[in-house]
């Protein structure tokens, strides 16, 4: 009985499968999965469909500039050597290469990165259509890594790109990184956003300020200063550096939305101004403050809750005026909670400068509440 039916469906499955193969072969099965397709039903990724959107806005830039000499052997200062090799003394001319973003066509401003110019005297933007102009350096920020270069937009037919909301992102959403890496231009990679708010510090930058997006997408260098997007082409990031050795492939981008505001006040003319406060903070939680106490060894008994410790208070700096001490807490700004040195360098990144700032601090036993009033960060050198 079991053999005849068995028999019996044979022809059925094989119409079954024939039928799959068939289906396979032509064009039932789609080309890109559903949930990759492009918006316009192009049969593209969406990736390509970003790309394209802001292909026209993404730039080269090269530099030049004049570097000392690397000092020569004393033997090269003998003439005979001189004449056969030249003078070794002065300047030389050295080339960079990076990438960049238009963002406003009627002013022909590029934001890119500020190490990408940095001490240029001469500046090159290629334009996605090949065009090249001269570009002139509006303003860097050190602090920031980010600089504004302005070409001539008249009659250029300039396209500036759409700028996302990089508050709206998301640990898992699309990143797609543009730009020029090794010089090899319209170069596009795909990733996701693999960690937000990640500080700049932990990198090893202990001279920036900045929280920023990171991103499994390939950065390389002639990447830096270049546009990372969303999935709908919008601008959420610009790109500023790599890792490299442990932790190689990933890279990060600084947020569009404090691009946006850097890029609003260099093109006013003006320098950017960072609030300030003078402390050195390391992140403590209750965990690690409860190992700590139960250390009969240890220096200072930590208050059990997460929060900024302050580490080093600067000389004549606001938080030494405002009183606070090595050891305290912070643990609140205003009235939002601070549960790390990060979320406290946010809160003061948008404070106004000279308006006093609520803080809640844990010294010893007690909570204290402390008025500080940033500062303009001091200028390095």
């Amino acid at each position: 009985m079991v053999r005849i039916s068995s028999l019996r469906l044979l022809p059925r499955l094989l119409s079954l499968l024939l039928g799959l193969v068939l289906m396979a072969g032509g064009v039932i099965l789609p080309a890109v999965p559903a949930a990759l397709a492009s918006r316009d039903g192009s049969g593209h990724s969406f990736v390509a469909d970003a790309a394209r959107r802001i292909g026209p806005a993404v730039v080269r830039i090269d530099t030049e500039r004049n570097v000392a000499r690397p000092a020569f052997d004393p033997a090269m200062l003998d003439p005979l050597l001189r004449d056969l090799f030249g003078d070794p003394s002065g300047s030389m001319r050295e080339r960079g290469q990076g990438s960049g973003v238009l963002i406003d066509a009627d002013r022909g401003l590029v934001l890119t990165n500020a190490h990408v110019v940095d001490r240029a005297d001469l500046v090159e933007v290629t334009l996605a259509d090949g065009r090249q102009l001269d570009g002139t350096v509006v303003g860097t920020d050190a602090v920031t890594d980010l600089a504004l270069v302005q070409v001539p937009s008249r009659d250029n037919g300039l396209v500036a790109a759409s700028l996302g909301d990089s508050e709206a992102l998301q640990v898992g959403d699309w990143a797609i990184a543009l730009g020029s890496p090794y010089g090899l231009e319209r170069t596009v990679t795909l990733g996701i956003v693999s960690s937000l708010h990640r500080d700049i510090n932990s990198l090893g930058f202990s001279d920036k300020r900045l929280d920023l997006i990171q991103t499994d997408a390939a950065i390389n260098p002639g990447n830096s200063g270049g546009p990372l997007i969303n999935a709908s082409g919008e601008v959420i990031g610009i790109n500023t550096l790599v890792r490299s050795g442990p932790g190689a492939g990933l890279g990060f981008a600084i947020p569009i939305n404090l691009a946006r505001r850097v890029a609003s006040q260099l093109a006013d003319g003006g320098r950017v101004v960072h609030p300030y406060l003078g402390l050195q903070l390391v992140p403590l939680t209750a965990r690690v403050a409860r190992e700590n106490n139960r250390d009969p060894e240890a220096l200072l008994t930590l208050p059990e809750r997460d929060g900024a410790l302050v580490q080093r208070v600067l000389p004549d700096s606001p938080a030494e005026k405002a009183g606070l001490r090595r050891g305290d807490l912070v643990v609140g700004l205003a009235d939002r909670s601070i549960r790390d040195p990060s979320s406290l360098l946010q809160e003061v990144e948008r404070a106004e400068v000279g308006e006093p700032l609520p803080l809640t601090v844990v010294r010893g036993q007690r909570e204290l509440r402390l008025s500080i009033r940033p500062e303009a960060l001091p200028l390095a050198g």
